[in-house]
């Protein structure tokens, strides 16, 4: 992987493991850093969700981040200039294979898509 894309991957998975933090969950102004305003979301629930749904519902309050999201087996792909896919497995208490689209924005790295399947 040549040393740019390795930087894409990088920021990507470093926007995407301050997503999975409790504190950033809870904060709606970090969520909205992080998302794109196109942002979509098929949830490992069946729910679909896009920018204003998630951040409506950490706004409110209701959304609990819980307990602090283990992963593993994280792995990114540049798939072109300043658009990275990562794949990775989590455990909060279920496990679900997670998949997002990444987007290089003038206001830095957004999710542009995310997909979460539970796991066996």
């Amino acid at each position: 992987m040549a040393d740019e894309d390795e930087r894409a991957v990088e920021a990507a998975v470093a926007a995407e493991m301050r997503l999975l933090d409790p504190e950033v969950r809870a904060s709606p102004a970090l969520v909205s850093e992080l998302l794109d305003p196109g942002f979509t979301e098929i949830g490992a629930s069946g729910r679909r969700w896009d920018a204003t749904s998630i951040l409506t519902v950490t706004s409110a309050g209701s959304a609990d981040p819980g307990p602090p999201v283990e992963v593993s087996q994280m792995s990114g792909t540049v798939l072109a200039p300043g658009i990275v896919h990562l794949t990775y497995l989590t455990d909060d208490g279920r496990r679900a294979w997670r998949s997002s689209l990444w987007r290089r924005t003038e206001s830095g790295w957004r999710m542009y898509f995310h997909q979460g399947t539970l796991a066996g």
